[in-house]
């Protein structure tokens, strides 16, 4: 027997019903988008949505992916000697680059001469694609692997390019790609966040910028990413309290939910309220969904051989890759793996011994990453999953004076290459010029990159927007171009 006052309708009943009238919601939202609605009935879905800010939203156009997993190599991977093949640095190793400002990397008076890449490269699959031998495992899936060799950035330094790349200014307190994805698209896992980051898990720190990298900026705190803890439980706080039953917490969430809906009825311009009102119950349906999302031991033994969980040299990785491929499988919307921690060479800022940097981190990612394209091939998950990996700028194809040699940073040119979800393998679009230092054909700034991957989601960049001051702010700003050469 339930215990429910006059009139008022029980838990489960509501949920049956509101469950019915979600598929109304998303035609009154397009049809609201259209201008076929009355104000009166705009207001009313605009209403709706605010009670359920992570419910999955239609997108502008049929979507060719529904997720995302992001792939950063922080610090800054070198083109030149990863997918970037330049023989002429070969030619001319050791010259002097004419007219070179040697202000350009961050390093101005440890500037040497030009320098061939020390890793040896080779062609691969039917597209023929140049790779060097740092990839042994993920060069065999180049016909899957669709590059933009030609993007470029606005910033020399760390920092602001990490926001640039990631929120499209380079300045902190904008929303970043997740936070835009999971706004324009809520979340089809009802019980996990929408949007999850994992980062450095060796002790070698966060990504420069910290949390500011992965926060909703000034979109409701609801989309800001979830980062999971380097160590112990992914997830603080995920344990019930001993003392406490499922009823006791549920009872105590209902009361809570009543109380704040009485003050938002009070207050209804505090529109973050009702994004508390759902962390609050996403909270509580995670203590019994993450567990099992998190349980990387249940997978087989040729899962995890493939992933190389017990590779010493990639554990970690092979770990947060196998968790991304899990949390999309459940619904997750947009994944985010930080390769590298804080400083140079603890993450791939090789301004020394890049060989013997990039060398390393290649082997803590390379079978990993080559591991979760197999594995959403084979489950049939990489046609709806965006698949992209690159870092916050490129390397210079000079060398930075050091016992060992290293590269100083890049913002005129890097590599950034796409998987799945609708991007079109074997693909390779835009140049840089003939030794790596400048994107000089078709370039692809950040702004283009972004509105790539809302393209492939089914987001039109310059349609998703949030009115904010007066303004209404985009996540590509007012630039931005798809490029559609990359898309199958």
């Amino acid at each position: 027997m339930h215990n429910r006052l006059p009139g008022r309708t029980g838990r489960r009943e509501f949920l049956t019903r509101a469950g019915q009238g979600f598929g109304l919601l998303a035609l009154a939202d397009l049809l609201a988008d259209e201008g076929l609605l009355s104000s009166r009935a705009v207001a009313a879905v605009r209403d709706a949505r605010s009670l359920h800010p992570l419910a999955p939203q239609p997108s502008h156009f049929p979507a060719k992916a529904k997720s995302v997993i992001w792939l950063f190599m922080n610090g800054g991977q070198s083109h030149v000697d990863t997918w970037d093949y330049k023989p002429e640095l070969a030619k001319r190793d050791g010259k002097e680059l004419e007219g070179f400002d040697k202000n350009t990397g961050f390093f101005a008076n440890a500037v040497g001469g030009l320098m061939k890449s020390p890793f040896k490269f080779q062609q691969y699959g039917e597209s023929g694609t140049w790779a060097s031998d740092l990839f042994p495992n993920l060069s065999q899936h180049v016909d899957d692997m669709a590059f933009i060799h030609s993007c470029y950035t606005q910033t020399n330094n760390h920092s602001p390019a990490l926001f640039q790349i990631n929120t499209g200014m380079s300045r902190m307190g904008f929303p970043c790609v997740g936070s835009w994805t999971t706004y324009g698209l809520g979340s089809e896992s009802k019980n996990l966040p929408g949007f999850v980051v994992m980062y450095d898990t060796l002790g070698r720190g966060l990504p420069k910028g910290y949390a500011s990298n992965w926060s909703a900026g000034f979109l409701p705190g609801v989309y800001q990413g979830t980062a999971l803890n380097a160590q112990g439980a992914p997830i603080d706080n995920m344990n019930r309290s001993a003392v406490m039953s499922d009823s006791d917490q549920r009872r105590q969430l209902d009361l809570l939910a009543r109380l704040n809906a009485q003050h938002q009825a009070e207050h209804p311009g505090e529109e973050e309220l009702a994004a508390r009102i759902e962390s609050f119950e996403l909270a509580y349906r995670m203590q019994t969904a993450a567990p099992e999302a998190f349980d990387l031991d249940s997978e087989p033994a040729n899962i995890r051989k493939l992933y190389g969980l017990d590779e010493k040299k990639c554990t970690h990785f092979a770990k947060q890759a196998l968790t991304a491929r899990r949390l999309v499988e459940r619904g997750v919307r947009f994944v985010q793996i930080y390769s590298g921690g804080m400083e140079n060479q603890l993450s791939w800022d090789g301004h020394n011994d890049i060989e013997g940097n990039h060398r390393g981190f290649a082997q803590e990612t390379d079978q990993p990453i080559a591991a979760l394209l197999t594995d959403l091939k084979n489950r049939g998950l990489l046609e709806s999953t965006l698949v992209v990996c690159c870092g916050e700028f490129g390397r210079l194809p000079i060398a930075q004076k050091s016992a060992k040699p290293g590269r100083d940073h890049n913002p005129h040119a890097f590599t950034a290459w796409f998987a799945g979800g609708g991007a079109k393998g074997g693909t390779h679009y835009g140049e840089t010029d003939e030794l790596g230092f400048k994107a000089a054909v078709n370039r692809v700034s950040i702004n283009d990159l972004h509105a790539t991957i809302l393209a492939l989601l089914g987001l039109e960049h310059t349609k998703l927007t949030f009115r904010l001051n007066g303004r209404d702010y985009r996540l590509t700003d007012v630039a931005g171009n798809v490029v559609r050469e990359i898309i199958a």
